[in-house]
């Protein structure tokens, strides 16, 4: 019958193994610094991941970082980044590798002009949107007042989430799987806030509006009323999309900071708009 191995010899037996393993990491490393940063770059490409780590990690810092900017350079992005992640020098993928001064001009401009050119041209909706309902706005001049507060409420209400699950998620608090209880959480916090928000803002309307001449059969509750519950829905659906993107994009390999801010701001402009308008001439008539 034969005999289990004791856990003293499985611990030697482990450590010979590493031992073995160091000594091939070591050999590897010798002949990889024996290449220029072009050929070691090509090599880093095509090498298993596990070795090309297991090589840098015994490199200097200041080398390492220098060959993830090199492969930057060759268009080889996503193993810099595998690579960068791998080591330790991210947290994930989606994480731009180095920091915020090192990174030239280039990088940055690069990782951000795509979203900026994209949404501002996607920001022509909103202006179609109002242009659209411009009979609304002539009925009852009283809406346009009122329409940036419906915007910048459901833009706060969205940053505000947006910025807490991008957190959560670098400080490893919530996982991507998690984004159903993300959803659910986010939406009852929103509900308290709109409604609070709702009330301070109906009480605005009716104690600082009522001197304006309405048309017939409107009267300054109603009024005050159709822009409350446009409030409440624009703030819960962009509070529940500020605490959703963040996970969208972490999903995608991209970089929450970089994309979540210009996507919620384009989103809550032109579902604000629509909200305001459907809501306030289903509530109050107008055509």
């Amino acid at each position: 019958m034969a005999v289990l191995n004791s856990p003293a010899q499985l611990v030697e037996t482990h450590e010979k193994n590493a031992e073995i393993e160091t000594k091939d990491v070591l050999a590897m490393r010798r002949a990889f610094l024996t290449y220029d940063d072009d050929e070691k770059v090509r090599l880093l490409v095509v090498m298993p991941m596990s070795e090309a780590i297991a090589i840098l990690n015994t490199c200097p810092l200041a080398k390492v970082r220098r060959l993830l900017d090199r492969m930057m350079e060759k268009d080889h992005d996503v193993r810099s980044r595998q690579l960068a992640t791998g080591l330790g020098l991210i947290s994930s993928e989606a994480e731009p590798d180095g920091n915020y001064l090192t990174n030239g001009v280039w990088v940055h401009v690069r990782e951000r002009i795509g979203w900026i050119v994209g949404l501002a041209l996607l920001g022509i909706v909103s202006g179609l949107i109002i242009s659209h309902y411009e009979d609304t706005l002539s009925q009852l001049v009283l809406l346009a007042v009122y329409m940036p507060v419906i915007a910048a409420a459901g833009g706060n209400a969205g940053s505000q989430a947006a910025t807490l699950v991008v957190r959560a998620l670098a400080m490893g608090e919530i996982h991507l799987t998690q984004w159903l209880a993300v959803v659910w959480k986010e939406f009852r916090i929103a509900l308290v806030i709109a409604v609070a928000l709702s009330v301070v803002i109906m009480g605005r309307v009716v104690l600082f509006s009522g001197h304006q001449i309405l048309p017939d059969g409107l009267t300054i509750y109603s009024i005050a009323m159709a822009i409350g519950v446009a409030l409440v829905i624009q703030v819960v659906i962009s509070t529940t999309i500020g605490g959703l993107l963040p996970m969208i994009a972490r999903a995608c390999k991209l970089d929450p900071a970089v994309l979540v801010s210009p996507v919620l701001a384009s989103v809550v402009d032109i579902s604000g708009m629509m909200i305001y308008f459907i809501t306030v001439n289903a509530m109050l008539g107008l055509s």
